[in-house]
């Protein structure tokens, strides 16, 4: 657990901007444009395949994708965009929890970014994750609800993005569901995302990342040295006529 110090720009924004963040993982995710996606933690199973649809988009536009590490919506967003995902916890870094989340957010803390303004010790309350929704909200360009209840610590995070004139999308939903989506629409302070495809190009296409390996080729390596950075796929690549290894030297095709 390391020390974040200045915090964000992004933070500059809140009320009561947070002194110090502790963080474990890629500091470079901060760099990239966000989008905060959050809602119930009991999504229907429309929800929790529209939230990964979302999450793992927005990751191949070259977004990172913000949420709270909770489980339901949460979860499946910070899965659906691995690696690009930021996760910031209601409570310290050195304390997992939900419990039933711990594979995820140790994957989190090695591949993606977890934050935190909580020092070692601290346990979540009631009060500390209302207190981390205003980071959540405040990391992303924009705020995504998938589904929420009327009455719901959802809510809060929508009301946040409200005062701090945050753009909000959400999920069209039957009669009856997701009732608090639906009061935000028909108060107007929420916009219907009602092509996933069509919404998320409206943000940027997908980012082709260039391929570690064949980047590395480029200066024609030799076998050893490609080796020692590969290993066997090297040679997988020369199966699949990526590369050719030719006098103990590597070639990209």
């Amino acid at each position: 657990m390391q020390t974040l110090t200045p915090v964000p720009e992004k933070l500059q924004i809140l009320e009561k901007v947070p002194e110090t963040l502790f963080y474990k993982g890629n500091l470079s995710l901060l760099e990239k444009p966000a989008v905060s996606i959050v809602g119930t933690r009991k999504p229907c199973a429309y929800t929790k395949e529209m939230t990964m649809r979302l999450a793992q988009k927005f990751a191949a536009i070259g977004y990172s994708v913000v949420s709270g590490a909770a489980m339901g919506v949460d979860a499946l967003a910070h899965q659906g965009a691995l690696p690009s995902t930021i996760a910031v916890m209601a409570n310290s870094l050195d304390i997992i929890y939900p419990r039933v989340n711990q594979r995820l957010i140790n994957t989190i803390f090695q591949k993606g970014l977890a934050l935190s303004e909580y020092e070692a010790g601290t346990r979540a309350t009631r009060y500390s994750f209302v207190v981390r929704n205003r980071i959540v909200v405040a990391l992303g360009d924009f705020l995504i609800i998938t589904e929420a209840d009327e009455n719901s610590g959802t809510m809060r995070s929508a009301e946040i993005a409200i005062e701090l004139g945050k753009k909000i999308y959400v999920l069209p939903h039957r009669l009856g569901e997701s009732r608090g989506t639906w009061k935000l629409l028909h108060e107007g302070n929420a916009e219907a995302i009602t092509d996933i495809d069509a919404f998320v190009s409206r943000f940027g296409e997908p980012v082709e990342e260039e391929d570690p390996l064949l980047a590395f080729c480029q200066k024609i390596p030799s076998l050893s040295e490609a080796v020692a950075a590969f290993g066997d796929q090297v040679y997988e690549y020369e199966l699949e006529g990526l590369v050719e290894i030719k006098n103990l030297k590597v070639y990209p095709l």
